[in-house]
């Protein structure tokens, strides 16, 4: 039997399906590119604050770079790369980035500005550019002071980066000062002398003392490395712990007198207490918990115990500090704080 022709309306709605068919794919193809591109950007602009908030600057100017070339007119990447050249210690790089912009405004200015001043007062010292470190001066520091500064945290670096088997991939920002308003954000207690608040802060006067300068520039390093191993942030306790391992100044004190600290306040910034015999105890368990975690390996070496304390940190990204501790050292700090405060 001979088939009929298909109605003339069939025909046409095959095309109008073929032609929806056609742009829904068109459109679902636009949608899923423009959500990818969203996706991407969502990526690169959490890369940028992590990296950032680490104090990665490399690494923040990557992502900065990218994103500029998403939106090469963005004025808020514009500074933020500027910046970020700025902490680089890239002083010339700043200085003539800013000048290809097409806009200025206060930001800009004082970047500008701060790496002009930076050069002259570097020129001025007759100090040439520390390998890896960026310092920063307030008042009128002697040269000798600076390259005795210097020179000690070279050392210290090259032994760290020995010890930890790790070389970070930015350089460390010092600030050599006089006055007090250079020590960085919030109140300090009598009692602190330099700190490490993502910049090296050391008093100018502290040079004057060998015994006293050697174990503190370790000290407040360790933090620094500590910081560029790992973007998570370490528990107070064990981050002063290990810097004092390192620098090795106290290590043999007597347990404080009186009741152990919580917890609670060993996870809690050291600055907060202005009482001097409390932040002893503070330094002391910290010390006494760290050694606790290092000892439940006695048979290795220094240099494999703090690789071990290397990889057991970095896991705290994707473990939680409890988690990796357990599985690094088969404890939790809890246990470690029990163990130390009984």
């Amino acid at each position: 039997m001979q088939q009929s022709k298909p109605p003339f309306r069939i025909f046409i709605a095959i095309a109008v399906g073929i032609v929806a068919l056609g742009y829904g794919i068109h459109t679902y193809k636009d949608v899923a590119k423009k959500n990818q591109e969203i996706e991407e950007t969502n990526h690169l602009i959490d890369e940028f604050n992590e990296c950032q908030d680490a104090a990665d600057w490399k690494c923040a100017e990557r992502a900065l770079r990218a994103l500029l070339e998403k939106t090469p007119d963005n004025q808020n990447l514009q500074l933020h790369l500027a910046g970020t050249l700025y902490e680089q210690e890239r002083y010339e790089d700043c200085i003539a980035y800013i000048a290809t912009l097409n806009y200025r405004n206060e930001d800009l200015e004082f970047l500008e500005k701060k790496s002009r001043s930076l050069l002259k007062e570097m020129e001025e010292l007759g100090i040439a550019r520390s390998m890896h470190f960026r310092v920063e001066f307030e008042g009128a520091p002697s040269r000798n002071d600076v390259l005795e500064a210097l020179s000690v945290l070279e050392v210290a670096y090259d032994s760290l980066c020995h010890l930890f088997d790790f070389h970070p991939e930015n350089k460390m920002h010092v600030v050599l000062y006089q006055s007090a308003s250079y020590q960085g954000i919030g109140p300090r207690p009598e009692w602190v002398g330099a700190i490490f608040d993502g910049k090296l802060r050391i008093p100018v006067g502290l040079m004057q003392n060998r015994e006293i300068y050697r174990p503190v520039l370790f000290h407040e390093l360790t933090h620094a490395f500590i910081r560029a191993m790992t973007r998570v942030r370490v528990p107070l306790w064990l981050n002063e712990g290990v810097a004092q391992l390192v620098d090795g100044s106290r290590v043999d004190k007597e347990r404080p007198y009186g009741p152990a600290p919580s917890l609670e306040a060993l996870v809690t910034p050291f600055v907060g207490e202005s009482r001097t015999d409390e932040a002893v105890k503070l330094y002391w368990y910290s010390l006494e918990m760290v050694k606790i975690m290092f000892r439940t390996e006695g048979n290795q070496t220094p240099k494999e115990q703090f690789l071990k304390f290397k990889d057991c940190i970095q896991d705290f990204r994707n473990k939680g500090v409890d988690e990796s501790l357990r599985e690094h050292y088969g404890v939790s700090s809890w246990k470690l704080w029990k163990q130390v405060a009984r």
